[in-house]
């Protein structure tokens, strides 16, 4: 299917944290891109939000480590562009990152498996669910995309590379 809109997890999809026994990254240096994701996305022809061919983007990524402390969301968002730059290599557009600060079990909506963050970046780029795809890796992102009404694909499938890394 070709889909007007591709929505990505962060950790566990397109990164990873590089320091033994941490799950997620807290500042830069302490993350590295899976093997084959900047090879994967760049076969796609992406597209800026109103332009009229191409794919959109966007990244929807729970950083519930700003909620316990851990470090502060501007860091967070800096974290997740960077990521994003390095994927993709090109900056994203203001609009296209959205992220869940919120602690684990918060009863915030915009943490998956809630669909919000997906929601928002339908409306940005003004994507039906139907023309929408979320690559992620972990249960709570099928059902954020079950939630919003999309496609789900996991991120193993997606880049082709052993759901065990």
């Amino acid at each position: 299917m070709n889909y007007r809109l591709i929505i990505f997890d962060a950790d566990g999809t397109l990164r990873y944290c590089s320091i033994e026994g941490q799950p997620c990254p807290n500042r830069a240096g302490e993350w590295k891109l899976y093997p084959g994701v900047t090879e994967t996305l760049a076969a796609y022809d992406w597209a800026h939000p109103g332009e009229a061919s191409g794919v959109g983007y966007g990244i929807a990524s729970n950083q519930g480590g700003v909620g316990v402390g851990y470090f502060k969301e501007d860091t967070a968002v800096r974290l997740l562009e960077d990521t994003f730059r390095e994927a993709f290599g090109f900056n994203p557009v203001e609009g296209t990152i959205e992220l869940c600060p919120h602690v684990p079990h918060s009863g915030c909506g915009c943490r998956k498996p809630d669909p919000a963050m997906l929601n928002r970046l339908m409306k940005f780029y003004g994507a039906l669910p139907e023309d929408v795809l979320f690559v992620g890796d972990r249960d709570a992102d099928k059902k954020a995309a079950d939630n919003a009404g999309c496609a789900f694909q996991w991120a193993s499938e997606f880049f082709d590379r052993d759901p065990e890394l």
